[in-house]
C-alpha cells in the first residue's frame, strides 16, 4: 500500500471523505467535485491486476494536483478471479465499437470490493462520505455502475459497519451517476480540471497514451465532441 501527500490549496474544516479515484475522467471530476463540497478529500486508487495500470500513474498527478489531503493505492488480485479482458492479457479488449450487453471488459465485482475497501477507510478515519464515479448513462454496461448497485452498498454500509450500527451512517455518493458525458467533462472544465492529466483507455501505454479504439476511448471521445471541448487525449497514432 502506498501512501502520499496531498497538494496545495487543503480545504479547512472537519468534513473528511474518501473518494475512489482511478485515474480516469469521470473519477477525477468526482475528486473535484468532492472539494468543491467542502470536503477534506482521502484519495483510494486500488491496483487490482488492470492491464492499464498507466492510471495509477495518472491517479497520483492527479490527486495532487486536485488537493486531496493523501492518496493511498492499495491492491486486490482481481486478476486471480480472471474472466475479464482488463486482467487476462490472453482475452483481447473489444475495439468494434460499444454494443449492447455486457461486455468482457467488465471486471466481476470490481466496485463490490473497490467499495469495500473505501468503507473500511472511511470508518478508521472518522469519514462520513465516500465519493464514487460511477456512471449508468454514457457506460458500458457493467452492473456495478447503476443506481440499484449504490442503493444497495449503501443499505450494507448500514449493517456491515460499527460506524452504522452505533448511528454514524457512512454516506455513499455517486453525483455522476444520471450524468451524460459531456455534463461530466463541462463540469470539470469549470472545477479547473486538466484532463489531459486522467487516463481512461481500457489498453493503455505504460506512457498512457490511449488507443483510440476502445469503449473507453469511444465514449471519451464522444463526450469531448458533444461538450464542445478539445480532446486532450495523447493517442498512440492518429486517428
Amino acid at each position: 500500500m502506498g501512501v502520499e501527500g496531498g497538494g496545495a490549496g487543503a480545504v479547512s474544516g472537519d468534513k473528511h471523505a474518501v473518494v475512489l479515484l482511478s485515474g480516469g475522467l469521470d473519477s477525477a471530476t468526482t475528486l473535484a467535485i468532492a472539494r468543491a463540497a467542502g470536503f477534506r478529500t482521502h484519495a483510494l486508487s486500488v491496483h487490482y491486476g488492470q492491464r492499464h495500470a498507466a492510471e495509477l500513474a495518472a491517479a497520483r498527478r492527479l490527486a495532487l494536483t486536485l488537493g486531496a489531503e493523501e492518496h493511498r493505492v492499495m491492491g486486490v488480485d482481481l486478476g486471480g478471479i480472471g474472466g475479464s479482458a482488463l486482467t487476462d492479457p490472453a482475452l483481447p479488449v473489444p475495439v468494434g465499437g460499444v454494443s449492447p450487453g455486457i461486455p468482457i471488459t467488465y471486471v466481476p465485482a470490481r466496485n463490490t470490493l473497490l467499495l469495500a475497501l473505501a468503507l473500511g477507510w472511511a470508518e478508521v478515519l472518522g469519514a462520513h462520505d465516500i465519493y464514487v464515479g460511477v456512471n449508468a448513462v454514457d457506460y458500458s454496461g457493467y452492473p456495478d455502475c447503476r443506481p440499484a448497485f449504490i442503493a444497495a452498498f449503501q443499505a450494507l454500509a448500514r449493517v456491515a459497519t460499527r460506524a452504522g450500527v452505533e448511528g454514524a451512517e457512512i454516506t455513499l455518493h455517486a453525483p455522476l451517476i444520471e450524468w451524460r458525458k459531456a455534463q461530466i467533462i463541462r463540469r470539470g472544465v469549470e472545477l479547473g480540471i486538466d484532463f489531459a492529466l486522467t487516463v481512461s483507455c481500457y489498453q493503455a501505454d505504460e506512457t498512457g497514451r490511449a488507443c483510440g479504439r476502445c469503449d473507453a476511448c469511444r465514449i471519451r471521445a464522444d463526450g469531448f465532441r458533444a461538450a464542445g471541448v478539445p480532446d486532450p487525449t495523447r493517442y498512440v497514432s492518429p486517428l
